[in-house]
């Protein structure tokens, strides 16, 4: 009798395994909510996918969200939506394929977002950081070293647990032979986002992404690439954001705003409309002034004490090479003249695409400091040295590393005493640097 109960065991937990050979990528833990969350995967074909989830301080209580189908039209991914949740607790959930449970050698889990305000202070949370994200493919990447390496650094985030994850752009490398399609352009987002590595913590941890020129087109791309929309809908099929744009029904963009205990993330879009650099006539905006309007209005109203704008190339670096906010100077000023004028407190810029690691810090005459913290390059090829002749007058002595790193800032204290701790990390999170910044500084 024990014996058959062995081998009973055994089939069973086989089956469940046996799942997985449908699941191409994930599951991915999108933005969470008091009330609902988005779970996130794909899978090598159409499935009926559901899933059950529980709170950890009442397991026997098992909900499930309703039942899902997909098509090859947006690639077999599905975005679950759970929409049963109380504030503040951890939730862990299982995923069933055609109404069979499917074995993960990993923890799935979330958190519902805490109801914090008028009780008590906020909490303190964890958001990793980083950019440049290129996964290998012979076949279709150039010839000679490979560029990237180094997947392991998905696996180190992943032990620093953190609550978010925010992918800061060229989350995936487009190649010449996939930017002109809908397959190609396909097959590297699933390409990308199908390593091993990457789905212990894409299980378990919030996930947020901006996009830049890579996974928008080519190198460099800008408002004139024709196949736009066809990358936009890939992102928004890839990614489970809150939003993007103003508006579904404008359609314009991958912007977007959350905000988690008392910060608040502006996820910028600095490529949809994006004026040609090299275009001589007319306004040269990165922003275009639908999402400039709508950035500024979105800090101006918002009560949180930290205001954390992600965007793909630097901005306080006084230096207009490569990625940078100075090819478009006119309204980089203006934005900085409107935070000022508009007395929007507690500013950071959070920046990733160039390739190395520092921070640059601007101050301004009776205001607040602004800081612009690039973290760069996940798994991409880094710059060479002589990315520290480059005269960038606002850099912080001592922040440059030009290694794969990826950052962790840390939200933490009471309301008096809150404060940013930005740490940087090597690919095996070990610590780099770390910069505390105090909330009275930024006000």
């Amino acid at each position: 009798m024990k014996k058959s109960i062995q081998v009973f065991f055994l089939l069973f937990i086989s089956y469940g395994f046996s799942q997985n050979t449908l699941l191409q990528s994930g599951p991915m833990v999108g933005y969470c909510e008091m009330k609902e969350a988005a779970i996130w995967l794909q899978t090598k074909e159409n499935v009926s996918v559901k899933i059950e989830y529980f709170a950890l301080d009442n397991p026997t209580k098992v909900f499930s969200s309703d039942t899902y189908n997909s098509s090859k039209e947006v690639g077999f991914t599905y975005h679950i939506i759970l929409d049963q949740l109380e504030p503040g607790k951890k939730y862990k959930y299982t995923i069933y394929f055609n109404n069979k449970k499917v074995v993960l050698p990993y923890e799935t889990s979330f958190s519902s977002k805490k109801l914090w305000q008028w009780r008590e202070d906020a909490p303190d949370f964890n958001v990793a950081f980083g950019s440049c994200m290129y996964i290998n493919e012979t076949e279709f990447d150039r010839p000679g070293k490979p560029y990237g390496s180094g997947y392991n650094i998905f696996e180190s985030i992943a032990k620093k647990n953190p609550d978010i994850m925010i992918w800061g752009g060229d989350n995936t490398y487009l190649r010449e032979a996939d930017w002109d399609s809908k397959t190609g352009i396909y097959h590297r987002n699933t390409h990308s986002r199908s390593i091993k590595e990457i789905q212990p913590l894409l299980a378990k941890t919030q996930n947020f992404a901006i996009w830049d020129d890579h996974d928008y087109g080519p190198n460099d791309s800008d408002r004139s690439f024709y196949n736009k929309n066809l990358t936009q809908k890939a992102f928004k099929d890839f990614w489970a954001n809150k939003s993007y744009g103003i508006s579904p029904e404008q359609n314009e963009g991958v912007f977007s705003t959350f905000n988690w205990g008392d910060a608040q993330f502006f996820l910028i879009d600095d490529r949809f409309f994006r004026s040609p650099q090299d275009r001589i006539t007319g306004n040269k905006t990165m922003l275009g002034t639908t999402q400039f309007e709508w950035l500024i209005d979105a800090m101006s109203s918002s009560i949180a004490t930290f205001k954390i704008i992600v965007i793909g190339g630097q901005v306080l670096n006084a230096v207009p090479d490569t990625e940078n906010y100075g090819h478009y100077p006119e309204e980089k000023e203006k934005l900085l003249k409107e935070i000022t004028d508009n007395k929007i407190k507690g500013v950071l810029f959070l920046t990733g695409d160039r390739h190395f690691a520092e921070m640059s810090m601007l101050s301004r005459q009776g205001s607040y400091p602004i800081y612009d913290w690039t973290v760069s390059p996940f798994t991409a090829g880094v710059v060479s040295d002589k990315v520290f002749k480059e005269d960038n007058k606002y850099k912080v002595l001592g922040s440059a590393f030009i290694q794969n790193n990826f950052g962790i800032i840390s939200f933490s204290g009471n309301k008096e005493n809150r404060q940013m701790k930005l740490t940087l990390f090597d690919i095996n999170g070990n610590e780099l640097w770390n910069k505390v910044i105090l909330k009275k500084e930024l006000e």
